[in-house]
């Protein structure tokens, strides 16, 4: 069998073209030839008797270096099984990352336009003619047919069309036998029809499509790939719901939200015209066994799934009468709390897993289920494994202070997963525990589906220091530094996340595959993800080791400046701008009547009225192991003198010591205010251009990452897109095809106060307010003076506004959001209850998730009515689902 394949491509002098074909994970490169370098060819000699479907792409190099590909969520297929032919020509074009591509991801052609992909059907033809055509629009009740002038194309009768094949997502195939052809010219055009209904039939916009065929000889095929089929369908909206699953309650969980509760919230969803519903991360936070563990963004394994969402409903029953009636007893108690007791309710679950275990741990092990999930896991659940053990076995999660085992020992790794081996034993309930999760969180993801929801994941941007990637993978992470943000309207101190940055270089130079493996593994259980702070795929707000505060940060990678560089913004540069400004009246300020016992306690006088801290109190870190058991008074004493170590105007670079960086936000500092005036104003200028036009680099460092993340998975992309946003970030948010994050009280607009919803980008997500923000009820009466306002001059109402937040005022803010352009309005589950003044939360304080300004946060929100009784409140289900189909939302 030949194979001919035909591109037109323009290159330029150099440049080649090559025809990559997937085969059993592989791929095998052809490459093309051309006379003009527009109109490139291939031939490919096959066994005759190879049948199914050859996926494939075009790249282009140069010298042998691939310098563009094609976008490769999905690939050109062709279907050798339906043509039955000793000749194939098939004429492609170059695919672009589509402007539609979101139509190809799994949120859509799985959840939101579920068809069945079926093979193309064999024919016999002499002749064979194939068209393929893209429609990606099609809801899940269309199919596409074509129709057009001669017999075998239903001389334009619509009841005479013929029905096409979806044999990839969103591309449609069908054969004619050229044989009954009466002209070489096909004149046609693809209608789309209901399936349900075939009276409701679409026609293609524009005009009649015509392909021109070839002079055909006996035994040849000729495949046109033709241009999107387009229809006057409006642009796909979804409306959904956000809320962690640690929150969801039923009368049958066990004092935290689990994966069976997922399930019903689906159900509640779906019922509603919700067509997603977005968590937070689900992995692992096992550190210290305590309430600090409620991060979880601060996961031990960017794979393994927290064990406190385990449904114990889906497991067997435990056959000891007594030990059952226990946790039933305590189940109840648990689950009646306000709150998540997260100490008790791990505590409680972990053990009720090991006694599971215990009871049917070997049996479970020996299913087939398991030993597939095992062959498909091991490669990151063997390490977890052990580095739970070890943790367990040491008492703590940090892994350089254990006395062995510093890291992973891959000579171990065999025997680990060796079931007959003492080795295997240690770890086998981890790998139990992880079988129950995974099963139950597929069962969960599969459901959704089935239901049209789409499961929206969070991807953290950090991991622990203390976990298991830090421990197996040290060389893809810069272990003394802390990843964080600036100053912004959440923390004045800034945010300092405390994981490890990434050694991006090391990332990189294998072709991202850390992050590949990740994003995988993630689109097992999810349909769509958030990218959690995006903008450190730009550069990062890297934290020296010794800070607790994100103030001393400074953006990595960034230009430094040199001592001439800021002398040439009329600023007299001097070492003491890098030290910390203590004057005698900076203590009077700070700490009025104790500045002399502070001086006693805490100082060396350096020279004049100058001061400089003990070297036991010289940094954040030891001012905060200093003072770790302090009362009030205390802990106020250390956050001021914490104050002072960031008194500084410039940082040194933690690379090059002889380039420095300006201080983030220290026009509010000691330091900044002793400058003169006209030094305040050459520093303004330096760090106007320092932060937000000086490193336009950071467009490249995107781009070297984010394209191979996105095209990882089918999943839909979503950015987390706020804070100190660089220019450049739009650009690779629309080139991407990322959806990013729209909140109308923190507009991207410098020119507004609030954001115009209207203006919202198709491809974002608008909410109201996120898992660190104030609700909307709590927004609302933080700034009387901000409210009214907005009363006033968004909601157009007249007078003073109202507090506490009334419900129908409410209502309209929610309706404001659904009718905004966006592609997904996904709003907090406390946002959409606010709208019922009767069936809301009593205390609106109550419904905060995260403070970002204390790092210490207790993640403990959880729903204050269960599911089925958030069901079964006809009233406001009701009104919700009204709104949303109002909006024209589906």
């Amino acid at each position: 069998m030949k194979l001919t394949f035909v591109l037109e491509y323009q290159t330029i002098f150099g440049e080649e073209i090559v025809l990559n074909v997937l085969a059993d994970g592989a791929v095998k490169r052809h490459s093309m030839g051309t006379i003009d370098g527009r109109n490139w060819s291939c031939e490919i000699t096959t066994a005759a008797e190879v049948s199914g479907a050859v996926d494939y792409y075009y790249s282009v190099e140069r010298a042998g270096v691939m310098v563009r590909h094609e976008w490769l969520v999905q690939a050109h297929r062709l279907d050798l099984s339906a043509v039955k032919s000793t000749r194939i020509t098939t004429y492609d074009h170059w695919i672009d990352n589509p402007e539609n591509s979101y139509l190809y991801s799994s949120a859509f052609t799985e959840c939101g336009a579920r068809r069945e992909i079926l093979v193309a059907p064999a024919t016999t033809y002499g002749f064979t003619v194939m068209l393929k055509v893209r429609a990606p629009q099609l809801g899940a009740n269309q199919k596409l047919a074509i129709v057009g002038g001669g017999t075998a194309l239903g001389n334009w009768a619509l009841n005479k069309a013929t029905a096409m094949v979806e044999h990839a997502h969103n591309e449609w195939v069908v054969t004619i036998d050229a044989t009954t052809l009466n002209s070489r010219v096909l004149e046609f055009k693809f209608v789309a029809y209901d399936t349900a209904d075939n009276s409701k039939v679409l026609w293609e916009e524009d005009g009649n499509r015509t392909v021109v065929l070839p002079e055909l000889k006996k035994g040849d095929a000729v495949v046109y790939e033709l241009d999107e089929a387009r229809f006057a369908i409006a642009p796909w909206r979804v409306a959904g719901t956000v809320v962690p699953v640690f929150s969801l309650r039923t009368e049958g969980s066990f004092g935290v939200g689990d994966f069976g509760d997922l399930k019903e919230m689906i159900d509640w969803a779906a019922s509603t015209g919700q067509r997603a519903l977005q968590v937070l991360p689900i992995n692992d936070s096992t550190i210290t066994g305590t309430w600090q563990d409620s991060y979880p963004y601060n996961s031990i394994s960017i794979y393994a799934l927290h064990p406190q969402y385990t449904d114990l409903r889906q497991l067997p029953a435990l056959a000891d009468k007594e030990r059952a009636n226990y946790y039933a007893a305590l189940q109840h108690e648990l689950n009646a709390l306000p709150q998540i007791d997260y100490e008790r309710v791990n505590a409680a679950k972990r053990g009720y897993l090991h006694e599971i275990f215990e009871q049917e741990g070997a049996k479970m092990m020996r299913t087939k289920a398991f030993k597939t999930f095992f062959d498909g896991n091991k490669d990151w659940l063997v390490p977890y494994a052990a580095f739970s053990h070890y943790r367990d076995l040491y008492g703590t999660a940090t892994f350089s202070q254990w006395p062995d085992h510093h890291t992973f020992d891959e000579s171990e790794r065999e025997a680990m997963a060796n079931s007959r081996t003492s080795e295997y034993k240690k770890v086998a309930f981890w790998y139990f525990v992880q079988f129950c999760l995974d099963q139950q969180m597929r069962g969960a993801h599969e459901y959704a589906r089935k239901k049209g929801v789409i499961l929206k994941g969070d991807i953290p941007i950090g991991i622990s220091r203390d976990g298991v990637e830090a421990w197996v993978e040290p060389r893809y992470f810069n272990l003394n530094g802390q990843a964080g943000a600036p100053p912004d309207a959440f923390s004045t101190n800034g945010q300092n996340w405390g994981f490890p940055t990434y050694n991006w270089d090391e990332m990189i130079a294998d072709g991202c595959s850390w992050w590949v493996k990740r994003f995988s593994k993630m689109a097992e259980y999810f349909d769509a993800y958030r990218i959690d702070h995006v903008l450190g795929f730009f550069r990062i707000w890297e934290i020296p080791i010794d800070a607790v505060y994100g103030l001393l940060g400074q953006f990595s990678p960034a230009l430094g400046m040199s001592r001439e560089e800021i002398q040439g913004y009329g600023l007299n540069f001097q070492d003491y701008m890098l030290e910390p400004f203590i004057t005698d009246w900076v203590l009077d300020r700070t700490f009025g009547a104790r500045a002399q016992e502070i001086k006693e306690k805490y100082l060396d006088h350096n020279h004049d009225d100058m001061w400089r801290l003990k070297p036991e109190y010289n940094t954040q870190r030891k001012i905060e192991a200093a003072f770790k058991d302090a009362d009030q008074d205390g802990k106020n004493v250390a956050e001021a003198l914490m104050s002072l170590v960031s008194n500084v105007l410039f940082l040194r670079d933690r690379k090059n010591p002889n380039l420095y960086h300006p201080r983030i936000s220290v026009q509010h500092d000691f330091i900044y205010e002793a400058l003169w005036q006209g030094d305040k104003e050459a520093f303004n200028r330096l760090y106007n251009d320092y932060f937000y036009r000086r490193n336009n680099d950071w467009y490249s460092e995107a781009m070297k990452k984010l394209p191979r993340l996105v095209e990882a998975t089918r999943m839909l992309v979503c950015a987390e897109d706020l804070g100190m946003v660089p220019d450049c970030v739009p650009w690779v948010i629309d080139q991407l095809r990322i959806l990013s994050l729209e909140i109308q009280s923190m507009p991207k607009d410098v020119k507004v106060k609030f954001g115009v919803l209207q203006s919202n980008p198709y491809r974002s997500v608008s909410t109201i307010s996120t898992h660190d923000m104030p609700t909307l009820r709590q927004w609302w009466d933080e700034d009387y003076t901000l409210t009214q306002e907005y009363f006033n001059a968004v909601l157009w109402k007249q007078g003073p506004a109202p507090h506490p937040l009334p419900g129908d005022v409410a209502e309209q803010v929610v309706v404001n959001h659904l009718n905004s352009p966006s592609m997904l309005c996904l709003l907090s589950l406390q946002d959409w209850l606010s709208i019922d003044e009767n069936f809301r939360l009593a205390d609106a304080d109550a419904e905060r998730i995260n403070i970002p300004a204390n790092p210490r946060h207790y993640w403990r929100y959880r729903m204050h009515m269960t599911i089925s009784q958030l069901k079964a409140n006809k009233t406001f289900n009701d009104k919700l689902t009204n709104l949303i189909a109002n909006s024209g939302r589906k």
